[in-house]
């Protein structure tokens, strides 16, 4: 028994080992649901925090620098991490799809940027200072500080992204509404309804920015408002409800706080919102708009039409709108070309001139791109889309830094395509019996 007591021992060190980044001995704040109120909104500092999963390979090597960092810069700035991995409602909360993923906190801790500087020591310290010349530049300007919290919920999140609810407004704005509403019916002297309020405002502004305004969150006064709260039986507080347009209210079961609440309301917004939109690489703005709005843009090189025909090519189409519905819930832009006629792209990404249909995924902010290596197929690219969300892609620069010339094209008809028409040329008055002479000489 001894050797396989020894084993699980050793499995247990090493899985320990690969959990533990950080320990208390180091200058890295350990974040979670539990502190990251207290520790991160709630406070005047500047942050700036890692988000991380224990297996991936970057953020293994990012660790002693993240340390090295932490304690140069001890008493300026405050540097964390949260293992988003095991919290995964935290990361959601601020759109981490990717590892690791680094982001300041500043002036406005419920819009946090992200961090687009290098992975040394010397590049975090310095991106840091930066930041902080920022914040404090700000604050000598009068645009923030505790001045600038006046319209904010202690935890960071805006109150006028809580919409207020009465018996006057409530059938026209939730029941009427083709937008899904998680609505909390609260009471004034209610303990439990003051904790979550400012939980509630955080996750309000954030499922408000993330979903587009297509899930909001709204509050009533039951005490007041009895008509609609005696309407869906309300006896207790706070009590939240989730509604959809043409169904019966449910009872919300998540926990209560904002990371919680966010993950629900983007599972809402997953459910009920529809694919992105497919578009053909047209010109220049439909690129820009697409991918300046994402966080990644996937785009398809699809073979020419002469190759393919209409049926070949929507079958290629079928297959990326399946897969655009699947990662709906990532709100990535999604884009397609016919092969030769966005020259400049395909060579900035590698794969100009064979090797149709192609795929790759573009992040237009940090000028970054990964290519589909396996199949074009429903399991190859949902392989290669897994990977990118988890941050295990292998990406490389795009060329010169810049998105290429992209030049603009009629769109496709639908159609097959077809050979352009021949020049027919009139031989009636050629004498053949000349021409032959005349080669003969």
């Amino acid at each position: 028994m001894k050797p396989l007591l020894s084993g699980v021992l050793l499995g247990c060190s090493l899985l320990v080992g690969v959990r533990a980044f950080y320990s208390p001995s180091d200058d890295v704040v350990e974040l979670n649901p539990s502190n990251f109120n207290r520790e991160v909104i709630q406070s005047d500092s500047l942050w700036l925090i890692e988000f991380y999963a224990p297996w991936c390979g970057h953020c293994q090597k990012l660790t002693p620098d993240w340390k090295k960092a932490a304690t140069a810069l001890k008493g300026i700035v405050k540097v964390g991490a949260v293992d988003a991995d095991q919290h995964k409602s935290l990361g959601s909360q601020y759109g981490v799809s990717g590892f690791p993923t680094i982001k300041i906190f500043g002036s406005n801790k419920n819009k946090p940027e992200q961090y687009q500087g290098g992975r040394s020591s010397q590049a975090i310290v310095d991106g840091a200072m930066n930041a902080l010349r920022a914040l404090v530049k700000e604050r000598l300007d009068g645009k923030s500080g505790s001045s600038g919290y006046s319209q904010q919920s202690s935890g960071g999140g805006s109150k006028k992204d809580v919409v207020e609810l009465t018996d006057d407004n409530f059938d026209k704005m939730v029941l009427q509404s083709d937008d899904v509403w998680l609505v909390e019916f609260f009471a004034p002297w209610c303990g439990h309804c003051k904790n979550l309020e400012p939980e509630w405002a955080a996750a309000a502004s954030a499922v408000k920015e993330q979903t587009k305004g297509k899930v909001r969150l709204g509050a009533m006064d039951a005490t007041v408002h009895q008509a609609v709260s005696s309407r869906y039986g309300i006896r207790g507080f706070p009590t939240i409800k989730i509604f959809r347009k043409g169904e019966e209210p449910e009872d919300y079961q998540g926990g209560r706080l904002r990371g919680d609440i966010i993950e629900r309301a983007l599972d809402l917004f997953s459910d009920n919102a529809p694919a992105p939109e497919l578009l053909e690489i047209l010109n220049e703005d439909v690129l820009k708009t697409t991918c300046e709005d994402s966080q990644l843009c996937i785009i398809g090189i699809l073979p020419h039409i002469l190759d393919t025909g209409a049926a070949g090519r929507n079958s290629y189409l079928d297959v990326m709108m399946k897969l655009a519905d699947k990662y709906k819930k990532k709100m990535w832009g999604w884009l397609w070309a016919e092969a030769g006629s966005q020259m400049e792209l395909e060579a900035s990404l590698g794969i100009g001139g064979f090797g149709y249909p192609a795929m790759a995924a573009i992040n237009t902010r940090k000028m970054k791109f990964a290519l589909l290596r396996g199949s074009f197929s429903d399991t190859g690219i949902h392989e290669f889309l897994r990977a990118l969300s988890v941050g295990r892609g292998s990406t490389a620069s795009l060329a010169g830094g810049v998105i290429p010339k992209i030049h603009s094209v009629e769109p496709w008809d639908g159609k097959d395509g077809q050979l352009p028409e021949e020049e027919e040329y009139d031989l009636s008055d050629v004498e053949l019996d000349d021409v032959y002479d005349k080669t003969e000489l």
